[in-house]
């Protein structure tokens, strides 16, 4: 599987990163075998999260097994210091490792966040502290909100040195600031900053509860997904060739075997095939979550 430089991390990632999301709704035996396949196509770049239900948990066994194969990102939903520092203590047990490779300021949502993650109490002071201790190598921030917001962040953290945002050809022709995610993508490329894309299979939000209750979706995923081999080769082909470092593969188990084949086949995508498909989304609901642009 291609690889691209993250940014100034030094690591260069595959073009697809493990959503390891995933996991959360697998038995460890099955997790188990999901690891190895993704490993087996050369995925080397995993993503998981103390959100993620039981995902650090059920990662463990095989990290510990391959670690030295996996370059591993780790996120805190924490914005003041102590906070921040109990949850990496946290991940590191549950993870049960001793560093994590890339650690992120988990869903970046509201302008006033950026003044409470760089305050001197801050989640950034704790983040650097491990840093400097070695428990953490790289910082990244994520985020599904705002452009403008994440814009900021850059312009305000200067050791940042990844970026997690959705890029989809429904983002993409949605001609307007709240969905300008292209304009981060090029800002993260001018600074050397890891590009790192999620929200690639989102077709748009899942219907209203009232209509279908969210146990009846037939995908874990936060919004409906493109779920046929030939979409999702399109999708992945799309967001790799915007010039992000990596894409995350999607949240529900049913798709990262169709995804790991894209990955794998990736080739580029020519301008015409890109310009179609985003002509063909221009008119689907946003996947991103609305409220988040207020």
């Amino acid at each position: 599987m291609k690889t691209r430089s993250l940014g100034e991390t030094g690591h260069d990632s595959t073009v697809m990163t493990f959503g390891a999301i995933v996991l959360n709704w697998l038995e460890q035996e099955g997790v188990d075998q999901m690891v190895e396949l993704v490993l087996d196509h050369g995925v080397n770049h995993f993503d998981v999260a103390p959100a993620y239900g039981d995902a650090e948990l059920k990662l463990r066994p095989k990290l510990h097994q391959h670690r030295e194969d996996i370059f591993l990102g780790c996120k805190t939903q924490e914005r003041g210091y102590e906070g921040a520092k109990r949850k990496l203590e946290q991940s590191l047990d549950r993870l049960g490792v001793d560093t994590i490779d890339l650690y992120q300021v988990h869903g970046l949502e509201y302008e006033h966040e950026i003044d409470r993650i760089t305050a001197d109490d801050g989640v950034l002071e704790a983040m650097r502290e491990a840093k400097a201790d070695g428990v953490i190598d790289h910082i990244g921030l994520t985020s599904h909100g705002n452009p403008q917001l994440i814009l900021e962040a850059i312009d305000r953290i200067d050791d940042l040195e990844t970026v997690m945002f959705p890029l989809n050809p429904v983002v993409v022709g949605k001609d307007d600031e709240d969905h300008d995610y292209q304009a981060v993508l090029e800002r993260a490329n001018e600074e050397n900053i890891g590009t790192l894309g999620i929200k690639a299979f989102a077709k748009g939000s899942w219907p209203p509860t009232e209509e279908l209750p969210e146990r009846d979706r037939p995908y874990a995923n936060w919004y409906e997904p493109v779920d046929t081999s030939e979409k999702i080769r399109d999708r992945f082909d799309f967001a790799a060739s915007q010039g992000l470092t990596s894409v995350v593969s999607p949240g529900d188990p049913k798709l990262v075997a169709m995804v790991l084949e894209a990955a794998s086949r990736y080739d580029g995508m020519d301008e015409a095939a890109q310009r179609s498909l985003v002509e063909e989304a221009r008119h689907d609901e946003s996947p991103v979550p609305e409220q988040l642009h207020h």
